[in-house]
């Protein structure tokens, strides 16, 4: 579970809630037209603008690993990879295949697979980088459809803004209309919002960052993988190769080679 998602969410809804609740009552915040208009609104207008699968995914898979996800330990990925450089130097490559039953990281087992069955170095790599670059697409196609909840959002507020100015000026006569078509004017503007800097903004730039991390970690394993098939680079040397892919404070936790 990411912490950092889950404390930052609950705290910035418990400090939001406190204000309202302090400023007027959280009631008084709270218009079912303008719950209409900006979020079963904007999510129509999301729905509108994707293909169905890519908006299912975005809710019942995506935004879940925004709270779920973890970064890639990419040194416990150079130590897998050193440990079967070592194995496939001493004991041949086929003897690599023992130990694919123990690999967690799928990207990492199907390069290793290849490397058992003799597939040649530039087919590892042609196949790694089809599939890291799918992945790539996924990817946008999902944080896409927050970035575009971000943009819509604060427009349906804008348009309820509207919805509830035409309301108060066509009862200016009735001083019991202004009230609630007031309140829709400035409620919807403050749920668009909400929306837009405290959960389609950050949730897509978790999900960007997220992308990132699983890309780095892609390449560190690529460039391991064919180096372990060529054979050609002494497994201490293939480590300090793939170390340089890490920040220095990772560098320093791990083992010296």
């Amino acid at each position: 579970m990411d912490i950092a998602t889950v404390i930052g969410f609950v705290g910035t809804m418990g400090l939001i809630a406190w204000a309202m609740d302090s400023a007027a009552g959280i009631g008084a915040f709270v218009d079912a037209s303008s719950v209409v208009i900006v979020f079963a609104g904007s999510i129509m207008v999301l729905l509108m603008r994707s293909t169905l699968p890519e908006f299912i995914n975005a809710w019942a898979k995506v935004l879940m690993k925004a709270f779920l996800n973890k970064n890639e330990d990419h040194p416990e990925l150079i130590e897998q990879i050193i440990t079967m450089a070592n194995t496939a130097r001493r004991d041949g490559v086929i003897a690599l295949e023992g130990q694919l039953a123990e690999l967690e990281n799928p990207y990492l087992a199907k390069g290793i697979s290849m490397v058992v069955d003799g597939t040649a170095a530039e087919v590892i790599e042609s196949s790694l980088t089809n599939d890291k670059d799918l992945m790539i697409k996924r990817h946008e196609l999902s944080s896409g459809v927050f970035k575009s909840w971000k943009d819509i959002a604060p427009a349906m507020g804008m348009i309820g803004t509207l919805v509830g100015l035409v309301g108060m000026l066509q009862n200016m006569s009735d001083p019991k209309a202004i009230g609630p078509a007031m309140a829709i004017a400035l409620l919807t503007t403050l749920y668009g919002a909400l929306i837009a800097n405290v959960l389609a903004g950050p949730f897509a730039e978790k999900l960007d960052n997220y992308s990132l991390d699983e890309q780095n970690a892609c390449d560190l394993i690529m460039e391991g993988v064919i180096e372990i098939r060529k054979g050609e680079m002494n497994p201490r040397v293939l480590e300090d190769l793939l170390k340089s892919r890490l920040d220095p404070a990772a560098r320093e936790k791990m083992a010296p080679g």
